[in-house]
């Protein structure tokens, strides 16, 4: 685009780029402005479902949001013409390798139809490219939650008609991985890490080399179960309880994903709450809470054979590594196969921001959807 380059040459003088980061949730719009790592603003604008209902769809609120980002780069003083990038939230794509891709019209296409599934995601990478034109700069998506790496043995389940699919939180993943990777001083490329995201799902995943090679599917309740994840069930069992009549197809579907795990046992999603009960020594949530932790600790075990006992690190990211006594849980039970280094919290802006200032500073290469 007109003045895109010289705006980079300028840059790369002063070592300095600027980075605005549009994350779009089911109820909230997260906005970030990064200067190189430095996050010199950021606002999360809540929604209540009233206010989104009346648009109808997840593309009819394209201009509702739009407002909101506006508002921010107003309210902060932020001149639009200084953008450097615009990076949005991957949403629901075909599946991909991890990296930086540019938004082009297949993107925005596969977006705006939600051909591969509905959801608030969707918005960020319509946004960042709606933003980008008027700045003059360009738009980004960063390893959106469909990154496909897996290797083809992965992809067996044991029933031909059923094929076991990557669904996870890849842009966590990622980015611990390569921030650990740094601290031992080695590339992302060269290291060999078992990643556990721990959130409102639970995803588990064997990185070799700079790609996911296996990681269970969190979305449809596959590995440990999690604040609100049934974690994978006894098949037998799943398969009489689906035909009792008791529950509907969607019912059910919430029981996995949505209302299962913690808010199954306990009522709430809340792993703060649930910690609370714990520490009042609440015979049945002591239970739940090791055991939690224990099928973590089987999930990451089972990476150990998946790269050959060749494991480098061990990382435990995303909120509930916040908790020291629930990570040194974990951390008894799988040290023996390596180091664990606790990369705690959502990083979800940091991220995406940290993701394309590599692509600017020429560390990564950008990727296309096709």
């Amino acid at each position: 685009m007109s003045g895109t380059g010289t705006r980079e040459g300028e840059n790369r003088k002063r070592n300095v780029y600027r980075i605005l980061v549009i994350n779009p949730g089911s109820t909230s719009t997260k906005l970030a402005m990064f200067e190189n790592d430095d996050r010199a603003a950021y606002r999360s604008e809540s929604h209540s479902s009233e206010d989104l209902r009346r648009y109808g769809t997840i593309f009819g609120q394209v201009e509702f949001r739009l407002g909101v980002v506006e508002r921010f780069l107003s309210d902060h003083g932020i001149d639009i013409k200084l953008l450097d990038a615009v990076v949005g939230r991957g949403g629901l794509l075909k599946p991909v390798t991890g990296g930086v891709y540019e938004v082009n019209d297949l993107i925005l296409s596969d977006l705006e139809t939600c051909r591969y599934g509905e959801h608030a995601s969707n918005l960020g990478g319509l946004l960042s490219h709606l933003i980008a034109r008027k700045a003059g700069c360009g738009a980004y998506i960063v390893d959106p939650v469909v990154v496909d790496e897996m290797e083809e043995v992965a992809r067996i389940s044991g029933m031909p008609e059923i094929e076991r699919r990557s669904i996870f939180h890849a842009l966590n993943h990622k980015s611990s991985a390569r921030e650990v990777a740094a601290i031992v001083g080695k590339s992302y490329e060269e290291c060999n890490f078992i990643v556990a995201h721990m959130g409102g799902g639970i995803s588990v995943a064997a990185h070799c080399k700079g790609r996911v090679i296996d990681v269970n599917n969190c979305l449809d309740g596959d590995g440990p179960f999690s604040p609100e994840r049934s974690g994978g069930l006894p098949a037998g069992s799943l398969l009489e309880l689906s035909f009792s009549r008791e529950y509907t197809y969607d019912e059910l579907k919430r029981k996995i994903t949505g209302r299962g795990g913690l808010i199954a046992y306990r009522g709430t999603n809340s792993f703060k709450d649930f910690k609370k009960a714990v520490e009042k020594n609440d015979h049945r949530a002591r239970l739940l809470y090791r055991a939690m932790a224990y099928q973590v600790s089987q999930e990451i075990a089972k990476h150990g054979a998946t790269l050959k006992g060749k494991v480098d690190r061990i990382i435990l990211t995303g909120n509930m590594a916040l908790d020291e006594q629930f990570v040194g849980l974990i951390e008894e039970r799988v040290r023996y196969l390596a180091p664990v280094s606790i990369v705690p919290g959502e990083r979800e802006m940091r991220s995406l921001s940290g993701g394309v200032l590599l692509l600017l500073r020429g560390e990564e290469k950008k990727k296309v959807y096709v």
